[in-house]
Formats: structure tokens, sequence, C-alpha cells
């Protein structure tokens, strides 16, 4: 199993192939489908991104509340799928990784060796082992979207899956 610490470079992400058990360490950002469309809507708009996108990791899932004394409820992802006709504006735009759950498509494939990026698959339904990976969390854009909001999150030793690599392959596809 590769530590990974994020952010990854572009080296450190040429060393990553599909199928590669990993964990992360470091900031991910969490952002659905609606943060998604408000992230558009800014970049529209010529508006600066609540957090910069140039070499960061996005999570597919909303945090769940946390319980008193926890830094965060469940947070398991979700369909990554639904993403597909955001990802590669935000991967040319310079994010580096993305982690959700499921299959991404074929302009996703493409950006990823484009930009030399990559995606890792989360496991659905482990939501309690990746909410006690998170280590600090903060909202920091579209509050009024609860748990659809864009948290910043610092995890450690977040378990994933290099699903699409930057050489084209996917764990999918094997």
């Amino acid at each position: 199993m590769k530590k990974l610490r994020l952010p990854l470079s572009k080296e450190e992400i040429k060393d990553l192939h599909a199928g590669d058990a990993v964990t992360l360490s470091g900031v991910i950002y969490t952002a659905r489908d609606c943060a998604h469309k408000r992230i558009f809507a800014c970049l529209d708009a010529g508006m600066p991104l609540p957090f910069d996108l140039k070499g960061a990791t996005i999570y597919y899932a909303g945090p769940c509340p946390a319980k008193p004394g926890r830094v965060s409820g469940s947070c398991g992802p979700t369909t990554s799928a639904r993403m597909d006709s955001f990802a590669p504006r935000l991967f040319d735009l310079g994010l580096n990784c993305a982690v959700g759950k499921g299959e991404m498509c074929e302009e996703v494939r493409q950006a990823l060796m484009r930009d030399t990026a990559c995606y890792f698959a989360a496991v659905g339904g482990a939501g309690a082992i990746y909410g006690n990976a998170i280590k600090k969390s903060e909202c920091v854009a579209f509050e009024d979207l609860l748990s659809e909001a864009v948290y910043r999150l610092e995890v450690e030793d977040f378990p994933a899956v290099v699903a699409m690599d930057c050489y084209g392959e996917s764990v999918y596809k094997k």
C-alpha cells in the first residue's frame, strides 16, 4: 500500500497505476453536484473560487454532521458519474485528483491523461471509516448547501484505490 501526502506532484501522479491501493493524508475538498454547479457559476462569471484548484483534490462527498466530541460524521463517497460533465474542465484548470465511487466517462479519462491527473475510488458503504480519517473539517463555501457545501478536510490515512490513472488505465476496464 502506498502512503501518499496531498497535494500530489505531477511526478507522484505518474508513479500511480490503476489498481494501486493507497492511503491519502493531507487536504481534500468536498464537492457534490450542487457545489459543482456553484463552482461553475463562479468560473463562468469570472469570480474567484472558494479554494485554489491548482494541485487540489476533490472528494465527491457530503459529510454528515459531527456528533459531540467528533470532527466529522460519516463521509462516504457519492456516485462520481454525476460529476462527469464538470470534471474535465476542473482538471484542465489544475485539479490534480478526484475521489469518488464508481466509473467515470471517457471525457474524464481523456482529461486525466491530458492533465496528468488521477481518480481514486473510495468504498461505498464505508462512510464511517472515511469519517474517522477526517482530522479537521471546515466549511469554506456555499454553507447554505449544508452537507453539500464545500468543506476543507484534513485527512489522515484515508484508504482508496487508484481507479483511473494518467495513462488511461482504469480498474473498471480491467
